[in-house]
């Protein structure tokens, strides 16, 4: 009970945005997570790399701020993977719709 208390009251607790802010930034990933199953046309690229660019700010001040916020780190890390995946999705995407403008044109 004791180190529930301690918990509760530490830098990092639920009364804080340390633990708030993380919590909010999941629905990130499951955005990206529940995209996966989209076609690639309906990814944005833009998006999807300022999304990239966003996650590893966070993930520097995360590990940069004190005290340390690694559930912020984690939430970012896991939506930096998820993004770079939405992102390979969308450059092959386009890589296969060149090879076919590009076929098409020399026929």
């Amino acid at each position: 009970m004791e180190s529930l208390r301690a918990y509760l009251k530490s830098p990092m607790g639920p009364k804080t945005t340390h633990f708030w802010g993380p919590m909010a930034n999941w629905g990130f990933v499951i955005s990206g997570i529940m995209d996966a199953n989209k076609p690639p046309d309906a990814i944005s690229g833009n998006m999807t790399a300022v999304l990239c660019v966003f996650s590893m700010l966070c993930m520097r001040f995360a590990w940069m701020v004190r005290p340390r916020n690694h559930m912020l780190l984690a939430c970012h890390a896991a939506n930096e993977s998820v993004q770079l995946y939405q992102l390979s999705r969308w450059l092959r995407h386009q890589w296969n719709l060149q090879q076919k403008e590009a076929v098409a044109a020399t026929d």
